[in-house]
């Protein structure tokens, strides 16, 4: 009996979604310390990013990691693992002495934060046919609903009882939330018939399966140079302008605000119109909102540039597990998505790095902006490609 789209995989969706907001906060609670480090260890910005930059890429690598293993190993046994490298990564840098230190251990938090992102965003995607596409962005927004939440939350905790706490709490959190949860998935998991659909795909590309990853794993890199501006140094940025960081956690809690929105609707967006036209549409509209950065650093501008910003970008990178899903066979789909994510955040991680050396470079913001909508037009023309180069059908794949 086919179970797709049934009562079990919208309570399955629900608890993944749980999972997701708790087990990602690993991402973002760097970003919301970084000033915080910048001052304690006596840093430059380039060298303040330094921890960001690792920490995802322990997440890019993770993501890739644990999606192949998903493939062989199931959900549960995915979620110990991810689960125990982040909760000994947050309360090991508590004991960090010096910018180094603490940034290898970051990498290690990154790559347990991994575990809840791209695993999550796979095992969803085989219950559900019919409404892959917004259970697929329920389960992303859960990444930018943990941010939002985080950030306005631990900035508060950060100034009355200083990022050690901070990071204390996170990790306990995660152990007593992920592994019960965890547990209830694994407990009450059913097996799916998904056996007539598995070697079927809903598009064909003239290009080679093992070319269109890649090709897709460059726009993943593209999109997140560009996407990681904003996110990675809005708290900077308005410490820079003298908002100071409560402003600047705000305005990002406002940015992954918009960002769950647009989730939610380009999910929508997907199941009507397919992944490929969908990040097309994501492409442009977030390369209109970096534009917008330019002319605007007023602090009621910038609040309206930032939730603006959030909503044109938030449904890319789950669109990218769509079209996977519709180019691909399903017996791949955690491997597969997993190495698309994995070069999404190398480009966060990158265009993080990239962005604070240009800020110490110029002394402004301005030119890592401008670098960011060059990426961002290098995306838009490879989605192009993909898709000049495809067509929807629904064709058998050989084993």
């Amino acid at each position: 009996m086919d179970k797709t789209d049934s009562r079990d995989s919208w309570a399955r969706l629900f608890v993944i979604f749980l999972i997701a907001s708790v087990g990602n906060v690993g991402m973002w609670s760097i970003v919301t310390v970084m000033p915080t480090i910048e001052s304690e260890f006596l840093l430059d910005r380039s060298q303040a990013s330094l921890p960001y930059t690792t920490t995802m890429i322990g997440f890019a690598i993770g993501n890739w990691f644990f999606g192949r293993l998903l493939d062989r190993f199931g959900l549960f046994y995915i979620l110990l693992g991810a689960t125990f490298l982040i909760t000994t990564g947050f309360f090991v840098a508590t004991f960090s002495t010096n910018i180094l230190l603490f940034s290898i251990i970051q990498f290690f938090l990154g790559m347990g934060t991994a575990g809840s992102f791209a695993p999550l965003i796979s095992d969803i995607s085989h219950w559900f046919k019919k409404y892959r596409g917004i259970a697929v962005a329920i389960v992303a927004s859960a990444n930018y609903f943990s941010g939002a939440v985080s950030s306005l939350i631990l900035v508060e905790m950060l100034n009355s009882s200083g990022w050690r706490f901070v990071y204390l709490i996170l990790g306990l959190s995660c152990l007593v939330i992920v592994i019960p949860l965890g547990w209830v998935l694994h407990r009450k998991e059913i097996r799916i018939n998904i056996g007539h659909n598995l070697t079927k795909v809903e598009y064909i590309s003239s290009i080679k399966i093992s070319h269109l990853t890649y090709l897709l794993g460059f726009a993943g890199i593209s999109c997140c140079v560009a996407m990681s501006m904003p996110q990675v140094h809005i708290v900077s940025y308005c410490v820079g302008l003298g908002f100071g960081n409560i402003v600047g956690g705000q305005m990002l809690s406002l940015m992954l605000v918009g960002g769950v929105f647009s989730r939610l609707i380009f999910g929508l967006v997907a199941d009507k119109l397919g992944g490929i036209k969908t990040l097309i549409i994501g492409s442009i509209l977030q390369c209109l909102a970096l534009l917008l950065y330019l002319p605007f650093d007023s602090l009621v501008s910038l609040y309206t540039v930032s939730f603006l910003f959030g909503l044109s970008q938030g449904g890319i990178v789950p669109s990218y597990a769509i079209v996977i899903r519709e180019f691909m066979p399903e017996d791949q789909a955690g491997g597969k998505i997993g190495f698309v994510i994995m070069a999404t955040i190398i480009g966060m991680a990158f265009g993080g790095l990239l962005s604070g050396w240009i800020f110490d470079l110029t002394g402004s913001y301005n030119a890592a902006f401008v670098n960011g909508i060059f990426w961002n037009c290098l995306n838009f023309g490879v989605i192009i490609f993909v898709f000049f180069n495809s067509k929807k059908v629904f064709l058998p794949i050989k084993q």
